[in-house]
């Protein structure tokens, strides 16, 4: 039999807030000293008080507002009551039947559109340390990250792919960049995701139980899990057996999914309103405010770069994944902004394959996740574009050029200089390396005059090989193609 799997994810969002959602202390606790960023509000001492971070709201209506989420006018806080060692309260503050935001949606291709249930604030716990002692089977707890800002965005269970899934997540993390509220860096940790799956008999409406799949770090994890656990549920299900509804955790390093705990539904939590915080009533003029002053976002940002830079959907689609790399993007072709639209248009296409290309290549090969951390120039890489746009450097030496841009900090034109690097362009240097060609090919060259015209292509080859990459490939081959004239055939 053929299944469909069906899957809902529940992200959580780290936001950069200055400081924590309920009190005062900083909330960049990453690689701090443990234990040093609290208070008795994050240590939940006896009478101590939560006050809301206004900031935190502000960050939860733009993401709701992002999504195409109706945002409520009234929301209020709730306590969900479960018992875990990383929560000193016994219980989290978040959000339940009135969630700041709901009913919205990600386009995630020109076919699909994934519905958003809900967005919901709360707050994120301590963290756990296994082990930390050497030689001893311990756990140590450092209460740094109790009470950092957190939203989760649980989608509907339209996702039925991995490719989708792919989509959904890289979509919202970069939403999420743009509207500059959060890192939403997988890595760090500031942007974890959860997994709901199911199985149901293809183009059958009954779903098996589903499973909750935690502790995935990276988009490849997830959708490891979700293959993972599809075949897992299959081969369960084929068995005469039943799919139990429950929390599983999944070890990357196995490539297994472990079962941890039975799946609690919400009133498993005994949610009930937060007796320290009233209810919110948000103004309009207040939602409308922000609503207003949005930033671009990504969809506009592709529209706005095929448009105005004349780049293919593709290109633009792939420098508006980083927010970062589409500001360098348009710092380089700053350089053109007055010419005529046609130069403008050439010259962002040509600096959108370098980007898109040889720069992402640079910076994957060092390990490099951030281009603000590659320390190239964007005025030096659009001087490097436009030696090479102009045909003053050949295609190898320019990525040549810049792997040294990279390694010194230098100006192109400097390093093409001081090197040597400009093509050779000259007649009669080119002659003479056309001559020692001819000489070291004789095969070829017989080839060439019985008729094989296409190994012209091969000698200009040699030409180039032997220049290091500097011979002018179309005077090559004019200067290579007089000299075979002149020979006896």
């Amino acid at each position: 039999m053929e299944y469909d799997t069906v899957i809902g994810l529940e992200i959580h969002v780290q936001l950069n807030t200055k400081s924590k959602m309920f009190c005062s202390c900083p909330n960049n606790y990453q690689n701090q000293v443990p234990n040093t960023f609290v208070c008795p509000v994050c240590l939940a001492l006896p009478g101590s008080l939560p006050v809301v971070n206004k900031t935190a709201i502000e960050s939860a209506i733009k993401l709701g507002l992002a999504l195409d989420c109706k945002i409520a006018p009234i929301t209020k806080f709730d306590r969900k009551n479960y018992s875990y060692p990383d929560l000193m309260k016994g219980y989290q503050i978040s959000q339940f039947d009135k969630p700041i935001a709901f009913n919205g949606s990600i386009k995630i291709s020109d076919e699909k559109n994934i519905r958003i249930n809900r967005v919901h604030m709360e707050e994120d716990v301590a963290k756990l340390i296994h082990n930390a002692i050497p030689n001893e089977d311990s756990t140590l707890m450092d209460v740094n990250r109790a009470g950092v800002p957190l939203l989760e965005i649980v989608s509907e269970p339209d996702i039925r792919t991995t490719d989708e899934t792919e989509l959904y997540i890289s979509k919202l993390q970069s939403i999420i960049q743009y509207l500059e509220i959060g890192s939403a860096s997988m890595e760090e940790g500031s942007f974890r995701c959860d997994a709901n799956i199911s199985i149901k008999p293809k183009n059958s409406n009954v779903l098996n139980d589903r499973v909750e799949i935690k502790n995935m770090n990276r988009i490849k994890a997830v959708t490891r899990a979700i293959e993972f656990e599809t075949k897992r549920q299959i081969k369960v299900t084929e068995s005469g057996n039943r799919v139990v509804q429950e929390t599983r955790g999944w070890d990357d390093e196995k490539g297994i999914s472990i079962s941890q705990r039975s799946k609690e539904d919400a009133h498993d939590y005994r949610y009930f309103p937060e007796p320290d915080i009233p209810i919110f009533e948000l103004e309009y003029k207040w939602i409308e405010s922000l609503k207003n002053n949005l930033p671009e976002l990504p969809s506009e940002k592709i529209d706005r770069f095929c448009n105005d830079y004349g780049l293919s959907e593709y290109d633009a689609k792939l420098l508006s994944t980083s927010m970062n790399i589409s500001k360098y993007f348009e710092k380089v072709v700053q350089k053109f902004s007055d010419s005529s639209k046609k130069q403008l248009h050439e010259f962002s296409k040509e600096a959108a394959n370098w980007l898109n290309g040889e720069v992402l290549r640079l910076m994957n090969n060092n390990h490099i996740k951030d281009i603000n951390d590659l320390k190239i120039s964007s005025e030096n890489l659009a001087e490097l574009i436009e030696m090479f746009q102009k045909r003053e450097i050949s295609n190898s030496i320019a990525k040549e050029v810049l792997l040294e841009m990279f390694q010194t900090k230098k100006n192109p034109k400097n390093i093409v200089e001081t090197k040597g690097l400009k093509k050779i362009q000259d007649i009669e240097g080119l002659s003479e390396i056309a001559s020692e060609v001819i000489n070291n090919n004789s095969r070829a060259i017989q080839d060439y005059l019985s008729g094989k015209e296409t190994v012209i292509k091969f000698l200009v080859g040699q030409m180039m090989k032997m220049s290091k990459g500097k011979a002018d490939p179309k005077i090559s081959e004019s200067v290579l193609k007089e000299k075979l004239q002149d020979l006896p055939k």
